[in-house]
């Protein structure tokens, strides 16, 4: 009888132990649904979608308009991480060439958008939503949406929510940097002069479409300080160095400047990573310094002494485009 009453007790203690373990099973398989339908429209999703895309690939539901017969077509977020006078502006006018994307410029540039994390983000949230307007604003069935965004503009100083952001929102990472880091010293000096010295017509541009007006802007010679040469290409280097590493587990693809201007297959590779449909993007911009670097300063002979036997006297070689081709 005693046995049979320790039977039965035990009995109860494992139905009891088993439908509380059921109970949290179900909470936790409706939490994990909630996640998978908060971050797409499960309607929408396409089977033959590979499960590592899955993450990347959005249906998103902007507040100012209707997506239509759009709104099952996927959008990938981006952001292009890059410094100035990089190639950046040009790079995204390339992207835009492309019917389906939508890089809606230096966002970040106004300081009062990233004066906290709290404004990043929510400002982040609007061109991933679609709800951004800009002159690069496509219709409701892009598939690329992002922006362009500069190192020193609170990417570094919030690196760390930025990451978080990136990956719980599936944004993807473009850096477009260069490789001569000298080349973009000059072009920097350059621009600053151009701001107060207004050479077109008491009108500054940072990005010429015409040949006269790129030979214009090449007329001015900066007088680099060769006792900062170093240090400063050193800095350049080390920030880039950082933000890549910043960044490093994101999804993300490093484009060198020089590299597309060389080999233009280069901006393919750029399409695949954005699952883009192929297409030839072109850019009205005109390239403002194409004469030998030595030709670019005023000083030419003080850098070169500077720079040879170091790491950097690569950068003292040249390369040449013609101002006129299409870049």
């Amino acid at each position: 009888m005693v046995v049979l009453l320790l039977t039965m007790v035990c009995g109860v203690h494992i139905c009891i132990f088993f439908l509380k373990h059921l109970n949290t099973n179900k909470t936790m398989i409706k939490f994990l649904n909630i996640e998978v339908i908060d971050h797409h429209n499960e309607s929408c999703l396409d089977p033959h979608l590979e499960q590592w895309e899955t993450p990347y690939v959005h249906y998103p539901q902007p507040q100012t308009f209707k997506r239509s017969e759009c709104s099952c077509n996927p959008v990938r977020y981006f952001a292009i991480l890059s410094m100035q006078r990089s190639g950046s502006g040009w790079f995204e006018t390339l992207l835009n060439n492309h019917t389906n994307v939508s890089s809606n410029g230096e966002i970040f540039s106004i300081p009062d958008r990233r004066r906290n994390v709290s404004s990043i983000l929510k400002n982040m949230d609007k061109v991933y939503n679609l709800d951004w307007f800009s002159s690069a604003s496509k219709n409701e069935c892009s598939a690329a949406v992002g922006f362009k965004w500069m190192l020193n503009q609170g990417l570094m100083e919030n690196h760390e929510e930025i990451v978080k952001y990136f990956k719980k929102r599936g944004v993807s990472a473009i850096f477009l940097l260069r490789r001569n880091l000298l080349r973009r010293m000059i072009s920097v000096h350059a621009n600053m002069y151009d701001k107060d010295a207004k050479q077109l017509n008491g009108t500054h541009k940072s990005h010429v479409h015409s040949p006269l007006e790129a030979q214009i802007l090449a007329t001015y010679k900066p007088k680099l300080n060769a006792t900062l040469l170093i240090p400063e290409l050193k800095q350049d280097e080390e920030t880039a160095a950082k933000a890549m590493q910043y960044f490093n587990t994101t999804r993300h693809i490093v484009v060198y400047y020089e590299d597309v201007i060389n080999n233009r297959t280069k901006l393919n590779e750029v399409q695949d990573f954005l699952r883009l449909p192929h297409i030839e993007l072109r850019s009205r911009q005109v390239k403002i310094h194409t004469t030998p670097l030595s030709n670019q300063v005023q000083n030419w002979g003080d850098v070169q002494k500077t720079l040879k036997g170091t790491s950097y006297e690569s950068f003292l070689a040249d390369y040449q485009i013609s101002s006129s081709a299409p870049l």
